[in-house]
């Protein structure tokens, strides 16, 4: 796993955005993983300058998000098709059509089909991640047990009252979300996890120990072979992580 230090949120957007604009070189038409929350969205910023103003190309892109709210149409404000198309899509010259972020409305078990069939038909070129304070990835919720394929996870009254910021109230929070599986992610050819923040009991666990533990999933990155974790120096500073 390699770890680089940024100097501050904007520097680790434009090294996050360096690394995806390499791949992209290399294979133009592959497919890449994303995510959603404020961890990525100066990375999207940055990625959609640089196709506005440098000409990098995303026509021949696929993309395959990380997750999606039970219960939100596509249009809702709080969906992440929505937040994809606000924050990046709508900025960039890419083929909406090969942009795949789950159904979060209709029928579960259809979408949920739709949703494996799509990751087992396609590689992950790189899997963009951020992290939880409790340190899931996608919505693997901390717990016993870590699913290998995408599935429909309850969430946790932490990621409940974590996101609840986003809405008009608690309650309005979804209770449930599609989430690729710690094994879909693990399958992706390279990772790029970015972690800024508040995230300090998650960033410690990962880069402070050495154990896998399935009450904290972002652990389980340092298992692939092709992780690289970018995290802001100022986290670093207070988990006194040196390098």
């Amino acid at each position: 796993m390699k770890v680089i230090l940024a100097k501050d949120y904007a520097d680790m957007s434009n090294i996050a955005a360096d690394i995806i604009e390499d791949v992209i070189k290399a294979k133009p038409s592959c497919t890449i993983g994303l995510a959603t929350g404020s961890s990525p969205v100066g990375m999207y910023q940055e990625l959609s300058r640089r196709c506005r103003e440098e000409n990098l190309d995303f026509s021949k892109i696929h993309t395959i998000n990380l997750d999606e709210y039970v219960g939100l149409e596509p249009n809702h404000d709080q969906s992440y098709r929505h937040f994809m198309d606000e924050n990046f899509f709508n900025h960039i010259n890419i083929d909406k059509s090969n942009t795949f972020v789950a159904k979060g409305v209709g029928d579960p078990e259809k979408n949920l089909k739709e949703f494996n069939d799509i990751l087992d038909k396609n590689e992950i070129e790189i899997q963009v991640l951020g992290i939880g304070p409790d340190g899931h990835l996608g919505f693997n919720e901390p717990g016993d047990v870590l699913y290998d394929k995408a599935h429909q996870e309850h969430l946790d009254e932490s990621t409940i009252s974590a996101n609840a910021r986003f809405f008009k109230n608690r309650e309005d929070v979804p209770k449930y979300a599609f989430t690729m599986g710690m094994g879909d992610i693990m399958r992706a050819k390279r990772l790029l996890l970015l972690i800024g923040g508040n995230k300090a009991e998650a960033a410690t666990k990962l880069l402070m120990t050495n154990t896998l533990d399935p009450h904290c999933p972002a652990t389980f990155i340092r298992m692939h072979r092709n992780a690289t974790v970018i995290i802001e120096q100022s986290l670093a500073d207070v988990i006194g992580y040196k390098g």
